[in-house]
């Protein structure tokens, strides 16, 4: 990328910019933590409880009892700091999605900047491998791709360029193949992904059913010791006549039915549950939460990385010369000529996951490994609508020319009769409505003395297709089995096409995978209509961040306690309405871990099935410690 094309911001005009529009900071950011947890601490109705004993006992003289509750009140509070506290660090442990350094051109200078310090205006330079920094336009763009699914759930990569609809850059998301030169239009609260974290706050989270069943118990048991001590008080004050003396006993009294104990039993008992849960990788960023596992009736889960590996894998092909089929989701990969002249028509050395997937199955089935004697002598980069790339080999002696691209755009510039043409696109259809993602394959006979400029203007000889999914990973299907055994409902949330979903949810056996509903469909629907569905729909698809909250809203109405996992920044909303937000913890984008309760932090999801058991245990003793109580 050429530096010299651009002359960027000056010094002047960056602290103009800065001062109009703020730092590159999306949201709130937290400060003052340990205050926030201690303030939670202190208003819960159970710390309260334990005030007023001390304070009675103190009263009526009895020092030991007051001292005891004393230190019951340091204990209760000590678990919930410290617990916070182990949270916070195992969290900044996994801090890994914001890039600390842009690349920018200022002065007509290239120049490595903080991320916070990017300013509207700003001419940036996004790379291959890099997180795009800010909200942009692309100016310039070199067989750039990005990865949007942090926003829109979708894994495949998009290809950006400088003219048309589709030039626009996001905050947070990944630049997969290329680079671009893009102007910042947005920065902070303002960018896609500032708009998602700023809405995160009018939320509210919702209290767990244990925490409702105790503050209900407690309000019941401090009206009946109120009542208590109204009733004792005023029959010892008829028959003393001395005011203290039935004060005295009405407070003895309404203190033997105010449950003290309660407080200490529920935070140990979500302190120990926290701390096993860390040890099977789970961060438990609320304690509460820990018992809200045990009562989870629903589980929302992401298909990307949670349900599937988060890879695309060579999964078919077509050849066209021999007119058959092969399918790699059945057989092993063997050796191919259009497997052979997809590597060629792909980057020497690929960051695309298609592209490491087609590099991966011709290292593993060649019989003799050609890439080390031939050079690349010539590259069109991925252009055209729809686009196509073309690559030009030479050992000197031989010539490969090889094309791979958008099954129309290959199509278009091959020599075949359009009953062939139509074939092939129903092989085409037919591939994707398997999920797959599909590229055709070509290649060319022309000499390498006289290229044309464009590689659109290359006649190409059709070989084949070439088709790749993200696979499931291979204990999910047991997963979910053991979800069902445990009597909760398991329901996909995704912003892939219908038909993907479907096949990822036929292939791990997911309980009524047919009926599905869009997230426009979603947001179309009114919620008492949707209350009705929610039960029977288990798989929702072209989902995004509204129709996501809507459909943990409908559930939660219908009395279920919900879990959602995610990773992205759509999934934020969902995350913090849900009774039990799950974060990836590798993956997930830090705007998902904020807005989560609990963390995986290997994002794998039959941790979930130790936790929710360990949940129900801790649910189980608890009941048990309030019945001996009581």
């Amino acid at each position: 990328m050429v530096a010299g094309n651009f002359k960027g911001l000056t010094e002047g005009q960056v602290t103009e910019s800065r001062a109009k529009n703020g730092q590159n900071i999306s949201g709130k950011q937290e400060t003052h933590t340990f205050w926030k947890v201690v303030k939670d601490v202190v208003l819960e109705p159970l710390f309260i409880i334990l005030v007023c004993a001390a304070l009675v006992y103190f009263i009526l003289g009895s020092y030991n009892e007051g001292i005891v509750m004393l230190v019951a009140l340091s204990l209760v509070s000590g678990i919930a700091l410290f617990q916070e506290n182990k949270s916070r660090s195992a969290m900044d442990a996994l801090k890994k999605l914001s890039a600390p350094h842009a690349k920018v051109i200022r002065d007509s200078k290239t120049q490595d900047i903080a991320t916070e310090d990017i300013v509207v205006g700003d001419v940036m330079i996004v790379e291959e491998g890099t997180i795009v920094p800010a909200d942009g336009k692309i100016l310039e763009a070199h067989d750039f791709s990005v990865n949007e699914s942090i926003l829109t759930g979708e894994a495949l990569p998009v290809t950006k360029e400088f003219q048309g609809t589709d030039n626009k850059l996001f905050q947070g998301t990944i630049a997969m193949t290329g680079a671009c030169v893009a102007e910042v239009t947005a920065i902070g609260k303002l960018t896609e992904l500032g708009k998602i974290s700023t809405s995160l706050s009018e939320i509210e989270v919702p209290p767990t059913p244990l925490q409702t069943q105790i503050k209900s118990f407690v309000k019941s048991m401090v009206s009946v010791g109120v009542v208590a001590f109204v009733v004792v008080w005023g029959v010892n004050y008829y028959l003393s006549k001395s005011i203290l003396d039935g004060l005295l006993h009405g407070l003895t009294i309404a203190m033997s039915v105010l449950p003290e104990e309660i407080p200490v039993a529920f935070s140990t008992f979500m302190a120990l549950g926290a701390y096993h849960m860390y040890k099977n990788k789970v961060i438990v960023r609320n304690p509460h939460t820990v018992e809200a596992l045990g009562a989870a009736t629903v589980i929302c889960t992401d298909k990307t990385g949670t349900i599937t590996e988060n890879k695309m894998q060579l999964s078919c092909i077509y050849d066209f010369g021999a007119d058959k089929t092969y399918d790699y989701t059945k057989v092993a990969v063997d050796f191919n000529p259009v497997l052979e002249y997809a590597m060629w028509g792909s980057e020497i050395s690929p960051f695309d996951m298609m592209e490491k997937s087609i590099h991966q199955a011709y290292t593993d089935t060649a019989t003799k490994d050609l890439r080390p004697t031939y050079a690349m002598v010539h590259e069109y980069p991925l252009s055209g609508k729809p686009p196509i790339m073309t690559h030009v080999f030479s050992d000197k002696t031989n010539n490969i020319i090889a094309c791979k691209g958008s099954v129309e755009g290959v199509l278009k510039q091959c020599k075949l009769s359009e009953a062939q043409k139509k074939s092939i696109q129903e092989i085409a259809s037919g591939f994707s409505a398997k999920g797959f993602r599909v590229l055709a394959v070509a290649k060319s006979k022309q000499s390498i003395d006289n290229l044309p400029k464009l590689q659109q203007d290359f006649e190409f000889d059709f070989l084949g297709l070439v088709g790749f999914y993200d696979p499931p990973k291979k204990n999910i299907a047991d997963v979910l089995q053991q979800f069902y055994k445990a009597g909760i409902q398991v329901k996909i949330i995704t912003g892939d096409h219908a038909e993907t979903a479907v096949t990822i949810a036929n292939q791990i056996a997911l309980q009524n995978s047919t009926a599905v509903l869009t997230g426009t469909e979603v947001i179309d629907m009114p919620l008492a209509e949707l209350q009705k569905k929610v039960g029977a729909v288990n798989v929702y698809a072209r989902m995004f961040p509204d129709a996501k909250l809507k459909v943990i809203e409908a559930l939660k109405a219908n009395g279920e306690v919900v879990a959602m996992t995610g990773d992205g920044v759509n999934d934020g909303p969902a995350l913090k309405a849900a009774h039990i937000g799950i974060a990836m913890g590798m993956r997930g984008s830090e705007i998902a871990k904020n807005a989560a309760s609990l963390i995986l932090m290997d994002d794998d999801l039959v941790h979930m099935v130790d936790a929710v058991a360990l949940g129900r245990r801790i649910y189980e003793n608890l009941k048990k410690v309030f019945e001996l109580i009581q």
